[in-house]
């Protein structure tokens, strides 16, 4: 059966305040990852945690290679990643106790997304924060 967001689930994502960890953050400005973190940081007041292979620091952020490295909570791990790829880092989400992944917009990954309902977490797939937010009157 193919996963269904559930609207709720996005309008709690979006007003309960969160820790989100943005794998594919970088300091690439011509990435979508940049604008929709700095949307989650100002219109929602979210903290962010930005996560990439270089581990860059963003919006004055510390950044991490890998979710595990992370110190503390992390409430939703927003994925900028491509679909091929998206099922380790939701492994990932699962095994350091996040309770929420949201697959942005085009990542699309049912399998992967099955594994972290079962595991008790919230999922959001082929959706954009920064899209859904406005839709929601937020």
């Amino acid at each position: 059966m193919a996963h269904r967001n559930d609207p709720e689930v996005i309008r709690r994502l979006l007003t309960e305040h969160g820790r989100w960890a943005v794998v594919g953050l970088s300091n690439n400005p011509r990435r979508a990852a940049v604008g929709v973190s700095r949307f989650l940081m100002q219109a929602l007041g979210m903290d962010v945690v930005p996560v990439s292979l270089r581990g860059d620091d963003v919006h004055g952020q510390k950044g991490y290679t890998l979710l595990a490295d992370i110190p503390g909570d992390i409430d939703v791990v927003d994925c900028f990643v491509n679909s091929s790829r998206v099922g380790a880092v939701v492994d990932q989400a699962i095994a350091v106790g996040a309770r929420a992944v949201w697959l942005q917009l085009g990542v699309i990954d049912e399998d992967a997304a099955r594994r972290a309902a079962a595991a008790g977490l919230d999922v959001v797939m082929n959706a954009c924060p920064a899209m859904e937010a406005p839709a929601l009157g937020l």
